[in-house]
């Protein structure tokens, strides 16, 4: 019995970057600095994540270094401590100016990393550039990790035209040496957080205030940029950690930093304010991007291996469907990483427990060279294989993600059933000219060991311009409704 009947309108419901969009994505930190070292990683990496046989993303947020006090050794993870481009005993501060001159053979694991992905994807790839820290000879408290308490401005006020120039310096390298052209830039990430402190085990991170603190930075870099000959660079802000900081950060820009600013990225790991944010940008005139986020929940009952493929399902269909971005990008592929020897003393985090929550959709084993997957990589890719650049959002519901691909056709709805039981319902399709449209469905369910990893289901057709769906349990299916007139 099909009685729960949802209507899908044709109507695109995004206005984001010409209602195209443009992608999915990962942060490169911080495991590319951890499996860059290994062309068999690399190329493993490169494969499932950015070509059209694995994930298919197309958007790289690529980590500029700052690089921490070479006598700090207080970073305990082993794929987090990541290198500036600065070589070390250069770096001089007199009569109030800074500087240092530059190693440019720093940062080898990400970069190899970010070369194998951009040739996996192809002509497609969009690179951004972001910071999580200056060099630590620019910040208050001489520690790239953070401030003392972390509530209060680490750059220093002196320090923040040689900051821009900084990451002005390295975009031109790799756009000159290396042909690598960052589509964006932005020299912040969760910038109003009291999370960044010094001698922090954990990471790179700096306070910015919000407001004149953010709006200097923001214009130090835009006039960096624009005299190296970046004309066409997006600049965005702020890289909050959650929608409401966003709103209120973007707020209290100065009018000179907003004029600069082409884009809004937001981290959505917490916040309701979708509405706001995504309303927000669109009176600005921005474009919007959902540039951040994962966790080590679960979502579903009694799912097992599913509960943390589901969780992050529910995440993008809330982030999708809330915000309309015009692009998606998970924190980082790679979380965890097996390794008998670790780095440098530190032992490595290990395999993690797949039937509960984790961070990232694969680990990296580095006795075997190979990448592990989980069902979390297979609930992305039901979104990132077919949701593709250049197709428009549609207006979804909360276990629904809908999107029209005018080239070919074609309507795609990705459906998550978190319950513990099977979900019958029609999907109302009568405002789209879909007569006898054909119905081919991938689906991921169950253990990686005897579920179902992107499978195939049986071909079916519309009834009266509906679609008759039987969702499994603890299960992510995506129809592909084929012959759709746009």
């Amino acid at each position: 019995m099909f009685s729960k009947v949802i209507t899908i309108r044709p109507e695109p419901a995004s206005g984001f970057h010409g209602g195209r969009f443009e992608g999915w994505g990962s942060s490169f930190c911080w495991w590319a600095n951890r499996v860059g070292y290994s062309p068999v990683l690399n190329e493993q990496a490169a494969r499932l994540f950015y070509s059209s046989e694995g994930l298919g993303l197309n958007i790289i947020r690529f980590n500029i270094g700052g690089g921490d006090d070479p006598s700090h050794t207080h970073i305990r993870r082993t794929d987090s401590a990541m290198p500036g481009y600065w070589k070390a005993g250069t770096e001089r501060w007199m009569d109030g100016s800074c500087s240092w001159e530059y190693d440019w053979t720093m940062d080898r694991n990400q970069r190899e990393a970010l070369f194998a992905c951009v040739k996996a994807c192809g002509k497609g790839a969009v690179v951004e550039a972001f910071s999580n820290s200056p060099p630590y000879f620019m910040t208050v408290s001489g520690c790239s990790s953070g401030s003392a308490d972390g509530a209060h401005d680490n750059l220093k006020e002196d320090a923040v035209g040689a900051f821009a120039e900084y990451m002005a310096d390295v975009a031109a390298h790799y756009r000159d040496e290396w042909g690598v052209e960052f589509q964006s830039i932005t020299p912040m990430n969760e910038p109003d957080t009291d999370f960044w402190k010094a001698m922090s085990p954990k990471q790179e991170g700096c306070h910015i205030d919000p407001g004149v603190s953010q709006s200097r930075i923001l214009t130090a870099l835009a006039r960096a940029m624009r005299s190296r000959g970046f004309t066409d660079t997006v600049f965005s802000a702020s890289d909050e950690t959650d929608l409401d900081s966003q709103f209120r950060s973007y707020g209290m820009l100065s009018e000179e930093a907003r004029s600069f600013v082409g884009r809004i990225d937001t981290h959505s790991y917490s916040g309701t304010g979708y509405e706001a944010l995504r309303c927000l940008a669109m009176t600005e005139g921005k474009d919007l991007w959902m540039s951040e986020v994962d966790g080590g929940d679960t979502a579903g009952t009694d799912a097992g291996e599913m509960g943390a493929a589901l969780f992050l399902a529910e995440k993008i269909l809330s982030d999708m469907n809330g915000l309309l971005p015009s692009a998606w990008v998970l924190w980082q592929l790679i979380d965890n990483h097996i390794s008998r020897d670790g780095v440098g003393g530190i032992p490595d985090s290990g395999m993690p427990d797949l039937s509960g929550g984790y961070w990232g959709v694969a680990v990296a084993d580095h006795d075997r060279e190979r990448i592990l997957l989980t069902k979390k990589y297979y609930a992305f890719g039901q979104f990132t294989r077919y949701v593709r650049p250049g197709c428009r959002l549609l207006q979804g519901t909360d276990h629904i993600l809908a999107a029209a691909d005018p080239e070919r056709d074609r309507l795609i709805l990705v459906v998550s059933n978190p319950q513990s039981r099977e979900e019958k319902l029609t999907l109302d399709l009568s405002g789209f000219d879909c007569s006898d449209c054909i119905v081919s469905a991938v689906r991921t369910s169950g253990s990686l060991a005897d579920g179902e990893n992107w499978a195939k289901l049986p071909e079916q057709r519309l009834e009266r311009r509906c679609l008759r769906a039987g969702l499994k349990a603890c299960s992510v299916t995506t129809f592909l409704i084929d012959g759709v007139r746009f």
